[in-house]
């Protein structure tokens, strides 16, 4: 039974994806093979040089992700909220500064992946504070914040379910 509900979850999670824009989802896998050492995000990825700094700028500040994965502050307590928020907040603002995420959907899918279930609660705030941030153009903040529904900046309570997709490069030529 545990295994046709993570299987069930899983296609959900698939169908999800397949919702995000092309770009989006390229910036995901890439992120992910970056932010989880799958493989070398260079050789994959970048197609010229801007690519080729881009993924070097997100090399250095995808380190944040260690700490902030032994980080996450109580939610009824706000020791350590600096700190983890604060990183938080910068990694979704580069992110989002890459102008790859169009969306609150596409930036969760993202970050549940990097940080784990666990970070679920603190996505919204990061999302709206970063988003807000003058470092983004006004027309994409906009955008941005009106892309998050009002259920997910009001959830009473978050699924602690890890997830169970994590879509990785597709070789056209082996497939």
């Amino acid at each position: 039974m545990a295994h046709t509900g993570t299987a069930t979850l899983a296609i959900a999670e698939l169908r999800e994806f397949a919702g995000f824009t092309p770009c989006e989802q390229r910036y995901i896998k890439r992120s992910l093979d970056v932010g989880l050492g799958r493989q070398d995000a260079f050789k994959l990825w970048a197609r010229d040089s801007a690519e080729n700094a881009s993924i070097r700028s997100q090399y250095v500040i995808y380190q944040e992700l260690k700490a902030l994965r032994g980080e996450k502050p109580c939610e009824t307590n706000l020791d350590a909220l600096e700190s983890f928020l604060g990183k938080l907040v910068r990694l979704t603002a580069f992110d989002l500064a890459q102008e790859k995420i169009t969306g609150f959907s596409a930036y969760r899918f993202l970050y549940e992946r990097l940080l784990g279930a666990d970070v679920r609660p603190w996505l919204p705030s990061a999302f709206c504070a970063a988003a807000a941030l003058p470092q983004i153009r006004p027309e994409r903040r906009k955008k941005l914040l009106q892309s998050i529904s009002e259920a997910a900046a009001t959830a009473p309570g978050w699924s602690t379910r890890e997830p169970a997709f994590y879509p990785e490069w597709v070789d056209k030529e082996a497939a």
